[in-house]
């Protein structure tokens, strides 16, 4: 299958109101088409070419849109809607490209009839309430705390990603993960910070299978001296600093006029006496492990070693702030206002270990560690690559159910529920809004049809039988199995969707398809340069780098 190559108008005159709709919803229907198969379990895989040369195999739709480089601004903004999907929910960044392609899709027609952009845009507004009140009639609660349900929900999330092969490998380690960083905040609300807390170290080498979860974190650091400082340490009392151990260098250039040959030495000797005094003042709080995200001094580091304490230097800030909330040590500025209660004493390990050629620090077996990091192994980095996208997935799907533990059916049962449901909504709708409304429900059944359509199925027939089914809308749980193309039992089947995630998947593409609607003309603010002396517009050239500098942006 040729890979899709998408080519849109790139020069950006001004075009009457009907051909810009026509323009803008062609390019977002391109954009559709290319992430199109890749929806669903049995969907394909696509291989992008980066800016460097580089090879990425995914089918994760944010993945594959961000290394798309496309001139058209519709298509630009559809672009986004994948990227906002993915920073909000994490999940379900291909449907929502797929359905906001359809909803403009249907809108066509109604441009074509002369119909005003606005009557459509209040219709669809008017369906989105109304899908939203669906989801919440057929949503049904689950307990965080049963296990087995939570793993068939993460795993019938990213059961249509690459790793689904591995079976509950990754929804294991995504919730694992997930339950570690949680914090209840009181009032039943957690706050579930995968970003900052988790760390996924990719290291590779070994096997899929060999990666876990640490009860704590590690880190691409080695102690200062590995001969003298020791390199297992068993409870360790860990102190975090965030100044150097070092003499502080004067602000800017400063001189000093030295009179007398013995001032140099009483010099060199204050320097000295001043780590001294440092080391003095952290060594009374007798810890095991001193890490610093600064630097530490050849003299720091003798006197550590001699007091028996291991050392680590120039730490990331965010490695240091997932120690502090693993072990429970408070990060430190200046090691005079030290106190017992800034030592940490909730690690059970400290131990550097070589992997391949380098050398890694763990601080594990925490007692109540509210950050931890990820190990993954595999074969090759673009296998550790696409598994860690996968993994990002999931433990977004995680965090939203931890914070909304809410289901709704997945293999295109909900919205066809939400289409029937439109249906005969829609017989009660008056005027001229009616219309564009039952389209609207039309365009819900674009994600079941997709779905038939990647597992290779007969379409019409599936899709027919389907929407007899969902006709009297009795069983709102039935849809595709996307690895058969048979049509299902979701509860069975433990085929499952986040609440949040279709909510957003929703409101996203239907307020996008109205945004681009509304668009009448698209203006072009760059002025096309004209070679020296010549009247009519010459050839448009291809910018260098360099000409960027010189071009002259603002129309006079």
């Amino acid at each position: 299958m040729q890979a899709p190559v998408l080519v849109l108008n790139d020069s950006l005159t001004r075009e009457s109101g009907t051909k810009v709709h026509h323009a803008n919803i062609q390019a977002s229907k391109a954009v559709a088409d290319i992430i199109r198969t890749t929806l669903g379990p049995r969907s394909m895989l696509k291989m992008l070419l980066d800016a460097t040369g580089g090879i990425v195999v995914t089918n994760d739709g944010n993945a594959i849109l961000r290394e798309l480089d496309i001139a058209h601004p519709a298509a630009k903004s559809m672009i986004e809607l994948s990227r906002t999907q993915d920073e909000e929910v994490g999940d379900g960044t291909t449907s929502v490209i797929v359905l906001a392609g359809e909803m403009l899709h249907v809108a066509e027609n109604f441009i074509e009839k002369k119909y005003h952009p606005t009557v459509i845009c209040r219709a669809y507004n008017k369906a989105l309430e109304d899908a939203l009140a669906v989801l919440d009639k057929i949503s049904m609660s689950i307990d965080v705390n049963n296990r087995s349900m939570m793993l068939g929900l993460v795993k019938s999330c990213i059961g249509t990603k690459f790793t689904s092969q591995f079976g509950d490998l990754i929804a294991d380690l995504a919730l694992d993960a997930t339950t570690t960083v949680g914090v209840d905040l009181g009032q039943g609300v957690r706050e579930v910070d995968i970003k900052k807390y988790i760390k996924v170290e990719k290291i590779p080498g070994g096997q899929l299978e060999d990666s876990k979860v640490l009860k704590g974190v590690m880190f691409n650091k080695d102690v200062v001296v590995p001969g003298k400082m020791k390199r297992k340490i068993i409870n360790p009392r860990v102190i975090l600093l965030d100044c150097p151990l070092e003499y502080k260098k004067g602000e800017n250039q400063t001189n000093a006029e030295l009179v007398r040959e013995e001032d140099w030495a009483v010099l060199l000797k204050m320097e000295e006496e001043y780590i001294m005094n440092l080391c003095a003042q952290i060594l009374k709080f007798k810890p095991d492990l001193v890490i610093t995200e600064k630097g530490l001094s050849d003299l720091a580091c003798h006197y550590l070693s001699k007091a028996g304490v291991s050392a680590i230097r120039r730490l990331r800030k965010t490695d240091n702030n997932r120690i502090a909330k693993a072990c429970g040590a408070v990060i430190v500025n200046r090691p005079d206002e030290l106190q017992e209660s800034d030592v940490g004493t909730g690690a059970g390990l400290f131990e550097v270990k070589k992997i391949g050629d380098e050398f890694f620090a763990y601080i594990v077996d925490c007692q109540d560690p509210k950050a931890c990091t990820v190990l993954l192994r595999g074969a090759s980095k673009d296998l550790l690559n696409e598994v860690e996208r996968n993994l990002q997935d999931a433990m977004s799907v995680a965090r939203n159910i931890l914070k909304h533990p809410k289901l709704v059916p997945g293999g295109g049962a909900t919205e066809l529920t939400v289409s029937a449901t439109l249906k005969q909504n829609s017989s009660s709708i008056e005027g001229i809004e009616k219309w564009p409304y039952e389209a609207a429900a039309v365009a819900f059944e674009a994600i079941p049809r997709t779905l038939a359509q990647n597992c290779g199925v007969n379409v019409i027939r599936t899709m027919t039988a389907l929407q007899g089914k969902h006709a009297n809308g009795e069983n709102a749980w039935t849809g595709i199995d996307g690895n058969t193309g048979v049509i299902a039992d979701m509860k069975e089947l433990k085929i499952w969707d986040a609440y949040n995630v279709k909510a957003q998947t929703f409101k996203t593409a239907i307020e996008a398809a109205c945004m681009l609607l509304r668009i009448d003309d698209i203006v072009s603010g760059i002025k096309k340069r004209q070679a020296p002396g010549s009247t009519q517009p010459s050839k448009p050239t291809i910018e260098q780098e360099g000409d960027a500098d010189t071009e002259q942006m603002i129309p006079e």
